[in-house]
């Protein structure tokens, strides 16, 4: 039996910090943020990168092993579960503290960008209307279910250009770019629909407008969870589905920070390579995200699902793994200090 996919279970710890805080009082209600933010990082930086570890270790017909669809199959029902536990916590705001409040808000959020979002990127990318599906339910429970359309179709299109609001840019401070990111994908979103419709000859606000549909959705699973555990946590998961959208965008701004697509004499963008996205082969934050990290490879080739990818030599090269640069992204100046110069160089020896 291949045991390969099973190293995948470690991204099962951060839902295991995040039940800490949901059981935990006081301080310990902030644990899911200490682990994911502060115990793991430290963890990349000691171990350093991955190495050649994934490279090869892939036996020819891992595309069609299940297993690797299982595991990831898994994490659906593990998030829900824990959106579920959320909701219905009977003492949500009656007593608990405001620390402890934030703290399982924060820690939901956490589940809603790890799991929810990220899980729901990669099946969001296969062709199949089940895992399409799943896709949109993950992404429902942090509110963002633009991230479906404009994502596929917007994203992976201007990556690196300034059409794309996902895009970090040069000397852009991240809180800038949530605010600038999170506004546009949603109005890309709507246009992307209106352009499709207007192909089909059909009205903006035709009722198969995928849009429209998502605010009706969300609309209704934010009053399903008043019904289900009242206007306090109606409002506690709105803010959390708010944290989760916060956590991709910070992941957006480090994976393309400072690369641009150049125009070719056509007037035409190049095509998308491995040097339009930052890499990252740092073990903890690759199996934590399930290979979110080779990130270059996924936008060379976005059909590929996630235990094909690879680290790419020629892909610009992150100093840490992704829960380590989203800290650093926090720390403006600090972010600069270190990502500025190695833009500068990989754009340099690329003749850019």
């Amino acid at each position: 039996m291949n045991f390969i996919p099973f190293r995948y279970i470690i991204s099962l710890l951060p839902a295991a910090s995040v039940a800490i805080s949901f059981q935990s009082q006081g301080l310990m209600t902030w644990f899911a943020a200490f682990f994911v933010f502060g115990i793991i990082p430290i963890l990349e930086l000691i171990l350093n990168h991955g190495g050649k570890f994934g490279q090869d270790d892939l036996a020819q017909n891992a595309v069609d092993n299940k297993m690797y669809d299982i595991v990831i199959y898994a994490v659906v029902p593990i998030h829900l579960f824990f959106v579920y536990w959320y909701i219905t916590d009977a003492h949500l705001s009656i007593n608990h503290s405001y620390l402890e409040l934030f703290g399982k808000a924060f820690a939901m959020g956490i589940m809603c960008g790890t799991y929810g979002i990220n899980v729901a990127h990669e099946l969001g990318h296969r062709p199949n209307w089940l895992d399409q599906f799943l896709a949109k339910t993950l992404l429902l429970t942090s509110f963002y279910m633009q991230f479906f359309i404009e994502h596929n179709r917007g994203h992976h299109k201007y990556v690196g250009t300034p059409e794309d609001p996902s895009s970090g840019r040069y000397n852009e401070p991240i809180y800038s770019f949530w605010f600038r990111s999170m506004f546009f994908v949603w109005i890309s979103a709507w246009n992307l629909e209106f352009e499709r419709l207007k192909r089909l000859n059909l009205p903006k606000f035709h009722p198969s407008n995928q849009m429209l549909q998502f605010q009706l959705i969300q609309l209704g699973f934010l009053i399903g969870i008043y019904f289900l555990g009242g206007l306090e946590a109606a409002i506690m998961m709105r803010l959390s589905g708010f944290l989760g959208a916060i956590l991709l965008e910070t992941i957006n701004y480090i994976e393309h920070y400072g690369l641009v697509r150049q125009k070719t004499e056509s007037g035409l963008y190049e095509i998308v390579t491995e040097k339009h996205s930052w890499n990252s082969n740092h073990i903890i934050g690759r199996l934590l995200l399930f290979e979110l990290s080779r990130h270059s490879d996924h936008h060379a080739k976005s059909t590929k699902k996630y235990q094909e990818l690879r680290s790419l030599e020629n892909a610009p090269q992150m100093p840490t793994g992704y829960p380590g640069m989203m800290v650093l992204s926090l720390v403006y100046p600090l972010w600069v200090r270190v990502m500025n110069p190695l833009v500068k160089k990989f754009n340099s020896e690329n003749g850019l």
